[in-house]
């Protein structure tokens, strides 16, 4: 059977968002995106001492993505002007689709502000087709009770979106994605061998948040992403120590992307609409 081919290996950049160590898997001038997804974010780890500032993410707006936000550690506060609202804890997952556009926030709960604690997430923006840029906005959050799982020799494996069959068990998992994308985490104890298989055509987006994975030759850390070719098959992952890990894959998108700051659309013309339609309040507010 054909071998998923792992062909580079790219540094993230350090990019600290106010007292937030942010770590940009990517876009970067070396990997501008993964198609279908186009932005990963690993915040942390760190820890946040008693009455701290929390997360810097105020009301903000988006437009023609989803987004996905895994908790590894801490509490994540989201609302929205959809009148969606949810704290998650450790190994929740928010699930936002912008669509035509909404305004969010994400941002530390008060206990979390007053006390203080451990702090890692990261968050994956992922594209939508032109056809689905101007689907309503939802959310949905699911909390780690809530999440499909499948489990073998020294391994458990989280299904958000998408389905797998694990041993001759079909899983699938709680969120319906538009563009059919896989998505998922992996948790490995030290020494545990896993295996997968990646379906030809799709762009695997396979990253490591904590601990150390074989990969062939490589060696897969945090913060460091690897570029796989679209051939499809099997990989086969060995855990050098504790480990967990992002495995999503998705379908290319063969359309222009056309990003600028909070908006991910087709033309320049779409996003400056999308700025005049978020002036005008037409997105709405977080209350």
């Amino acid at each position: 059977m054909a071998t998923s081919t792992l062909l580079r290996l790219v540094p993230a950049h350090n990019e600290p968002i106010g007292g937030l160590s942010t770590q940009r898997a990517f876009p970067t001038g070396a990997l501008p995106d993964l198609n279908p997804f186009l932005f990963l974010n690993h915040h942390g780890p760190q820890t946040y001492g008693p009455n701290n500032p929390g997360l810097p993410f105020g009301p903000h707006p988006h437009k023609g993505f989803e987004t996905l936000t895994f908790i590894e550690e801490g509490l994540l506060a989201h609302r929205d002007s959809t009148g969606g609202s949810h704290v998650s804890g450790p190994g929740g997952v928010q699930w936002m689709t912008a669509g035509s556009g909404i305004v969010h926030t994400e941002v530390s709960p008060e206990e979390f502000m007053r006390d203080g604690g451990p702090c890692h997430l990261l968050q994956l923006w992922m594209n939508l087709p032109a056809a689905h840029k101007g689907v309503p906005p939802s959310y949905h959050s699911v909390d780690p009770e809530g999440l499909a799982v499948g489990r073998g020799e020294g391994w458990s494996w989280e299904v958000i979106s998408g389905s797998v069959d694990i041993e001759g068990t079909p899983i699938t998992g709680p969120v319906d994605s538009l563009t059919g994308l896989f998505t998922s985490r992996v948790k490995l104890e030290g020494g545990a061998r896993f295996t997968f298989d990646v379906p030809a055509g799709r762009t695997l987006l396979l990253y490591v948040v904590s601990g150390e994975v074989r990969c062939g030759d490589a060696v897969l850390k945090p913060f460091l992403t690897p570029v796989f070719d679209r051939a499809g098959g099997v990989l086969t992952l060995e855990a050098l120590s504790d480990a967990t890990l992002l495995l999503c894959h998705g379908d290319p998108i063969d359309e222009p992307v056309v990003a600028y700051g909070p908006f991910v659309m087709n033309t320049d013309e779409e996003i400056q609409t999308a700025f005049a339609e978020y002036r005008s309040g037409r997105y709405g507010t977080v209350v």
